[in-house]
């Protein structure tokens, strides 16, 4: 089975179900959103409630904040010791960041679209693109 990293967004509300689908089947999974060091993942706001009106010297502050040391380091070693990405749409900067840092690695990237939005040509970098659940466990 294969040791999954699964890249989305925390707004995505697929998520949830591809993680406990990909477990069901055998998996190793990593879920940001539940990271093995505890707690329930990293948000912003966490160190500023308005932290989406910092300032751009405020958040170069902020990537050096402890916890978000914390989390980075998790997902880093969970992306160097995964042999599979899932991008899982829709998702933003850093699932897109990581499933990009996956490919250059030389690991697995598939890109899964429960809902079609709009097409997107760069997705040919990656091994596959499926549209089902089914499919994303057949493309494993």
């Amino acid at each position: 089975m294969a040791k999954i990293y699964v890249a989305s967004s925390w707004r995505n509300p697929f998520f949830p179900e591809v993680v406990a689908c990909l477990r069901e089947a055998g998996h190793q999974v990593y879920d940001f959103r539940n990271p093995p060091h505890g707690g329930n993942g990293f948000r912003w706001t966490e160190l500023d409630e308005n932290a989406l009106n910092w300032s751009f010297e405020q958040y170069k502050e902020g990537l050096h904040h402890p916890k978000a040391e914390r989390q980075f380091q998790a997902d880093m070693e969970a992306l160097d010791l995964a042999d599979t990405c899932v991008l899982v749409l829709p998702s933003g900067r850093s699932a897109h960041t990581e499933a990009g840092w996956m490919a250059g690695a030389g690991k697995k990237v598939v890109v899964y679209i429960p809902k079609m939005e709009e097409p997107e040509l760069m997705y040919k970098l990656f091994d596959g693109v499926v549209g089902s659940l089914k499919d994303l466990l057949a493309s494993l």
